[in-house]
């Protein structure tokens, strides 16, 4: 295995910078990764070996002429196939779009792009964002690089996979009630839901659009301040994208400053229903926050136990509104009903959703219509809306008793794949420590702070922060990891098992 693809984005840059490596040497490392362990991890549905190549040859003849070049330049990423790509396929893990290529890019792609990153391919995922396993992609299951029969968390498994079985420095993901934070609790790596309008959506195939954001996903804080600096911003084509600058989450990131800080443990998110080793292993990294000089101080958030309940109203129902425009008319899949010899748009429209959508996403779709159906909305929808002003009021109280506030990212440890297909109630349960942060549109991260169960599983803490305070993230998530990695010898994820390589790589 090539030391490159172990090594992390920042040193990347710095071995880039020195001219040790050349970007394309450092590209073609990971895709010789991708495809030597791929077949048995699945993390990626679309790699642009090519197109990665030329923008890695592009950045080193822009080095060796003496331009100036963004600091990430050169280093590869992968992107989640939910984001638009230019010349890509993105099928946000649905049947319904399979083959369409976009004629434009998300604005953070071209952001990306702008700053001389190479983009390996798309990454696997949850149909239209929707499951917290990847099981419900059309294309087929991620696996967990720790454990090959386990998930990798979804929906955005397929980013957190790539890291984890180094197959990519970073990635990109989407977090709509924890697609990013907890497939990275699951996988040993970090991932960040920045600030609602932090970073821009457009370009993003919508799912929720209130509740939508995407962010980096990585192995290390660092690397995800760094790439939290690229694609955030505020953007014009984006009617919910913040004014003003990126927060200095870099800064906060390697001065990794808790002294004096108080941290708010949520009483709500952390009795009963979560692993006992996920409980121990969070416990562990309080105390080594303390060690740091900060104050660890209990907040209760009371309306957090409706939390899920009132996503899993708010998130159907603007999912019935977004995946409406799939009507087979204008672009993706389109099937004729079979024995009608002149169908209308409506039989057809029927045919292609029947056959294009998995069930996890009709199962939404019907919950969300009802929702919003004439002497439903204000039972339902407008209830849930309600309850979510209670929990932005829950974080704003919150907030002036301690700086952040934690808690475990996800309940469990990895699950086996299929073990709660047949649940979707026990699978929703995953995200209970994730959604309020999306219903208010406050920042989080999830990083790894250490292994549980009796088969030596990754754990996410979280932390999360008031809205727009997201360098409060990276300087909490950076003091433990220093503090974490010193206890290990090294990052968690130099004990996960080594993948069988299919081809030389």
């Amino acid at each position: 295995m090539s030391t490159l693809i172990r090594t992390s984005a920042a040193e990347l840059a710095s071995i880039l910078a020195t001219g040790e490596a050349s970007a394309v040497e450092i590209t073609q490392a990971h895709l010789d990764r991708i495809a030597a362990v791929d077949d048995q991890v699945h993390a990626f549905l679309h790699v642009d070996a090519e197109g990665a190549l030329r923008s890695a040859a592009e950045v080193d003849k822009l080095r060796a002429a003496g331009d100036d070049v963004h600091v990430l330049a050169g280093v590869p990423i992968a992107v989640k196939d939910v984001v638009v790509t230019r010349g890509l396929p993105t099928t946000a893990g649905s049947a319904i779009l399979r083959g369409w290529v976009p004629p434009y890019d998300a604005t953070l792609v071209t952001r990306l792009k702008n700053a001389g990153m190479p983009i390996l391919g798309k990454t696997n995922m949850d149909e239209f964002a929707m499951g917290s396993s990847t099981e419900h992609s059309a294309y087929g299951p991620t696996r967990n690089p720790w454990d090959l029969t386990r998930i990798p968390g979804g929906s955005g498994g397929g980013s957190a996979a790539a890291l984890a079985a180094f197959e990519a420095p970073l990635a990109i993901g989407t977090d709509t009630g924890g697609s990013i934070r907890q497939p990275a609790a699951v996988t040993g790596t970090v991932g960040v839901k920045p600030t609602y309008g932090g970073v821009s959506r457009y370009g993003l195939i919508a799912m929720a659009s209130s509740l939508d954001q995407a962010g980096p996903c990585t192995r290390s804080v660092l690397d995800a301040a760094l790439l939290h600096s690229v694609i955030g911003g505020h953007d014009p084509m984006d009617s919910t994208s913040l004014a003003g600058p990126v927060p200095a989450v870099v800064e906060a990131a390697r001065n990794a400053d808790v002294s004096g800080m108080r941290i708010g443990i949520i009483t709500e998110l952390t009795g009963d229903g979560f692993q006992l080793g996920v409980r121990e292993r969070f416990d562990s990294s309080l105390a080594h926050l303390v060690d740091a000089g900060a104050q660890v101080v209990e907040v209760s958030c009371p309306s957090f136990v409706y939390a899920l309940a009132a996503y899993y109203l708010v998130m159907p129902s603007e999912v019935s509104s977004n995946l409406a425009k799939f009507d087979a008319m204008r672009y993706g899949l389109r099937v004729f009903p079979e024995g009608i010899d002149d169908p209308s748009a409506e039989q057809v429209m029927a045919a292609t959703r029947d056959a294009g959508f998995g069930d996890e996403v009709k199962r939404r779709i019907i919950l969300g219509t009802y929702a919003l159906s004439s002497g439903y909305y204000d039972a339902y929808y407008g209830s849930a809306q309600k309850v979510r002003s209670l929990i932005a009021a829950d974080f704003a109280a919150a907030f002036e008793q301690a700086d952040v506030l934690v808690s475990p990212t996800a309940p469990t440890t990895a699950f086996p794949l299929g073990a709660k297909l047949s649940d979707p109630l026990s699978m929703y349960m995953q995200d209970i420590a994730t959604i309020p942060a999306n219903l208010a549109g406050v920042p989080g991260i999830s990083l790894p702070c250490g292994l549980a169960g009796e088969d030596g599983l990754p754990v996410g803490f979280q932390i999360l922060a008031p809205a727009m305070k997201d360098e409060r993230l990276y300087a909490v998530g950076s003091a433990l990891e220093q503090r974490l990695h010193h206890a290990w010898g090294g990052p968690l994820l130099h004990r996960i098992p080594a993948l069988t390589e299919t081809k030389e790589a």
